[in-house]
């Protein structure tokens, strides 16, 4: 018989956070960003599968956000969730992020979803947090925020007007590094999409560990 006292302690796993983005930039850009997060908390035993990428009009479109969590449902075997971030662009984030996470609950019911509408779009957390990316990936130093981040609808060009080495912004190869650069509190002050996104993650990374 096994002594209690000094049987080996039960090996919990590590908390998955499953994602599927629309944008390829997010492909690269989200999974920096979600280990950021978990660090803040200091969770440290944190998986995080490359994040499944599907077009927008194939998310929203019948069918489309049911398949793209039952997808991603399989790789959370045990603590931790389900993310769906996509950017809000002319769609009410208050109408839009409901709605798809119904029709993902209805899914997969039984695991943890987060629904987040990144308004207007991903970079707009960029731009709430701009005076901590002076000088990051060639933007110019320093460099002042707009008034509104949100409000903004094209932030990718504000970018890029701002980049003083000479080249565009590029998702692909920018914004993963921006992710791992900008300034979370600020941005979470300026840009309330992004605020949601944190405690969104928070609560996922919490669930079930």
């Amino acid at each position: 018989m096994t002594d209690p006292i000094t049987a080996s302690p039960q090996v919990t796993g590590p908390i998955t956070i499953a994602s599927v983005v629309e944008g390829e930039g997010e492909v690269s850009a989200l999974p920096v960003l979600l280990r950021r997060i978990a660090g803040t908390l200091s969770l440290w035993n944190v998986r995080i599968p490359p994040p499944r990428r599907v077009p927008r009009t194939k998310l929203v479109a019948p069918g489309g956000v049911e398949d793209a969590v039952l997808q991603a449902s399989y790789q959370v075997t045990g603590a931790g969730g389900i993310l769906l971030l996509i950017d809000s662009d002319d769609d009410c984030p208050a109408t839009l992020g409901p709605a798809l996470l119904d029709r993902a609950r209805r899914a997969r019911g039984d695991k943890e979803i987060s629904v987040v509408l990144a308004h207007r779009e991903f970079e707009a957390w960029f731009l709430a947090a701009a005076p901590s990316l002076a000088g990051h990936r060639g933007l110019a130093d320093p460099l002042e925020p707009p008034p509104d981040p949100e409000a903004i609808r094209g932030a990718k060009e504000w970018l890029s007007a701002r980049k003083i080495d000479g080249t565009p912004y590029k998702p692909t190869v920018d914004q993963a590094p921006l992710a791992g650069a900008f300034d979370l509190e600020l941005a979470r002050k300026a840009a309330p999409s992004f605020d949601k996104f944190c405690r969104d993650i928070e609560r996922l990374l919490r669930a079930g560990s």
